[in-house]
């Protein structure tokens, strides 16, 4: 069977079910139309489609781990709006600027995947912050030996990401 054939005939028996499992998942219809119409463009991208054995089990996996992906995108993006509330009113970014920052948080997020949440916490005040490691342990409530610990380990994964 062709590419073209395989494909459809996945997208016609399964995307009505694996919408309906998203829409539930997310709590919302619209939600649950992104995240399946996404699974299915990652499909698409899958270079053999014909050794698909389990089509439900796969696009479950794929439709989970875009659902843990907007959900964590929805996260920081809820933390990076609460910081703001602290700023005075002619320092908030722009909308277009909000988007950028959330991005780019995303980004950090995935770079440091792998790291403690101290240890994520602990690079962003560093470098984004600008703080000290004093101020980073005091502000963590952790000595400043443990801080440049978890700067080393940061360090160690960006270069294990970005060094091939």
């Amino acid at each position: 069977m062709s590419r073209h054939l395989l494909l459809a005939s996945l997208f016609k028996d399964h995307y009505t079910w694996l919408r309906s499992r998203a829409a539930r998942a997310m709590g919302c219809h619209f939600s649950g139309e992104d995240i399946a119409a996404e699974t299915f463009l990652r499909v698409l991208g899958l270079p053999d489609l014909s050794a698909v054995r389990e089509p439900r089990a796969l696009l479950t996996t794929i439709a989970k781990r875009l659902m843990v992906d907007t959900w964590r995108r929805g996260d920081l993006e809820r933390a990076y709006l609460a910081s703001l509330q602290d700023e005075p009113a002619n320092s908030v970014p722009t909308p277009d600027e909000r988007a950028e920052l959330v991005e780019m948080l995303l980004r950090l997020d995935q770079l440091l995947d792998g790291l403690p949440g101290l240890g994520k916490a602990v690079f962003v005040h560093s470098y984004l912050g600008g703080l000290t490691y004093v101020e980073i342990g005091q502000q963590l409530g952790i000595s400043k030996s443990r801080v440049q610990q978890y700067m080393e380990q940061a360090l160690a994964q960006c270069l294990l990401v970005l060094v091939p």
